[in-house]
């Protein structure tokens, strides 16, 4: 099997937050991953721009350790670091003010795809877009790649998106969320509307309930001001669960184009029942040994922010009426692991006699890590003895699968960046769903607000809150396992 990589036309693309973390970690190694694979025409420049006070070479030599530490570079691919670096340019840039911007706009090639990171936080999202467009960068062909947080409520997301309605259009406002970068979300839909095998079975007669974790073994790190504001009901829960949600339960789309694909993802959303209180738990991490609690990770000795969230929650519509998706997500959790798991329900009669709810079909897809898919089947167990059953998956690891072609997979960064600059919408959220999230989102934290409900604690390195695992234990059912 050989990785087709289509490219694209020659572009600009300026990185506004160009020495943060994100840019360093994640932007400029996947970039350079791209250019190794052919994808970026030698016309094409890439610049950062950044409040710091340094010149081209300056930057350069960023770029270049970045990509060094952080971009897995082969000895192949480290004689191709000079080309790149013979892109990249930098500008230092007053966001909120004026000094830089002629300098920038001076650096813009006519008539060509313009991309815009906003590699920044959103309260300068509103004084970028303007300055974008006083100083004549706002073509045509320009393009905004905003990251999230979109907003930090319904009220927040309407002013913020209203801000850059006043200078883009809908079309050139790209909402980036790497979730749905990955490749194995993609194949979800692949998987779900390419093959007559699952779509029939894909709807409440036959699926008992399906479960979305992306559990964490990390804790706040460094961000504990933004995250004790935010918690994972607005850092994980309305966005990255959300659109896998969305992905799982949406209706077949009429192409695969974005705003068709993005239509049947609005209607989940609208279709999602409000939360009854008692079907969700919240969790704060508490300290085991020498592992510090979440209060004195956000250094906030009475915080209630929760660092973990389970719930049940409805689809009310024909495909999913009476079908649970339990969401769970949290960080300083036994293992890393993010995964969609669509549990099957039971033959209507056993000829085995063996128990109900069992549910051995279960199709398991994994974001991370080993990214792939697994569906578990029955068959006899080898040998004599009579009849035993015994569950075994039939494993479709990438890595395993698709050999080396599967470490030529682009990292979601990459995938959504090039999608960019194609003008390709498909992966990226539109204004509306943002703020159908956050309309279905905010009265469950106002709930929370409005009772004094505290968190529950759990230990560092268990898989979260004892409540947790009685939200599913009440409705006969268990949580899949978080792997150390």
């Amino acid at each position: 099997m050989v990785s087709r990589v289509i490219p694209v036309d020659p572009f600009d693309l300026v990185i506004f937050g160009g020495t943060g973390d994100l840019a360093r970690r994640k932007i400029l190694p996947g970039l350079f991953r791209r250019f190794c694979a052919g994808q970026m025409p030698d016309e094409s420049r890439i610049i950062g721009a950044a409040r710091s006070e340094i010149d081209d070479d300056g930057y350069r030599a960023m770029v270049r350790e970045s990509i060094r530490e952080f971009g897995g570079v082969s000895e192949e691919q480290e004689a191709s670091i000079d080309d790149f670096l013979g892109r990249i340019g930098y500008e230092q840039v007053d966001a909120t003010g004026e000094a830089g911007w002629e300098a920038l706009a001076a650096r813009m090639t006519e008539d060509r795809v313009r991309a815009f990171y906003f590699s920044v936080g959103p309260s300068l999202f509103g004084a970028l877009a303007e300055r974008l467009h006083s100083y004549g960068m706002a073509s045509a062909k320009a393009r905004i790649v905003v990251e999230k947080p979109f907003g930090h409520d319904l009220g927040s997301a309407r002013a913020l998106n209203a801000t850059l309605a006043q200078h883009f259009d809908e079309e050139q406002i790209y909402r980036i969320d790497h979730y749905l970068g990955k490749e194995t979300v993609q194949n979800l839909m692949a998987v779900r509307f390419g093959n007559t095998l699952f779509e029939p079975l894909w709807n409440a007669q036959y699926v008992d309930h399906i479960q979305i974790t992306v559990a964490e073994t990390v804790g706040v790190g460094g961000r504990g001001g933004y995250y004790d504001k935010s918690g994972a009901m607005r850092d994980m829960v309305q966005n990255h669960l959300m659109q896998l949600l969305c992905l799982i339960a949406m209706e077949p789309p009429a192409r695969f184009e974005p705003n068709a694909v993005r239509d049947e993802k609005l209607k989940v959303i609208r279709a999602l029942d409000p939360v009854d209180p008692h079907h969700i738990v919240r969790g704060q991490y508490d300290a085991v040994g020498s592992e510090p609690s979440y209060r004195t990770d956000v250094e906030a000795p009475r915080s209630t922010t929760e660092s973990f969230v389970a719930m049940r929650v409805h689809v009310s519509n024909w495909r999913w009426a009476g079908t649970p998706f339990y969401l769970r997500t949290g960080k300083k959790l036994r293992g890393r692991a993010s995964e969609i798991a669509v549990v099957f329900k039971d033959a209507p009669h056993s000829i085995f006699g063996v128990d109900k709810g069992r549910h051995a079909n279960v199709l398991s897809i994994r974001l991370q890590p080993n990214e792939g898919m697994t569906l578990d089947v029955t068959i006899k167990e080898p040998g004599p003895g009579g009849m035993r059953l015994v569950e075994v998956p039939l494993d479709m690891t990438f890595a395993d699968a698709l050999g080396p072609d599967a470490e030529a997979v682009p990292d979601a960064y990459e995938r959504l960046i090039m999608d960019v600059i194609r003008g390709n919408q498909t992966l990226f959220m539109r204004g509306d769903e943002v703020e159908a999230a956050w309309a279905w989102t905010d009265p469950i934290i106002e709930g929370w607000q409005s009772r004094g409900d505290v968190p529950k604690l759990y230990d560092v390195g268990s898989s979260g809150p004892e409540d947790a695992l009685m939200l599913m234990h009440r409705d006969g059912r268990k949580w899949r396992e978080i792997r150390a």
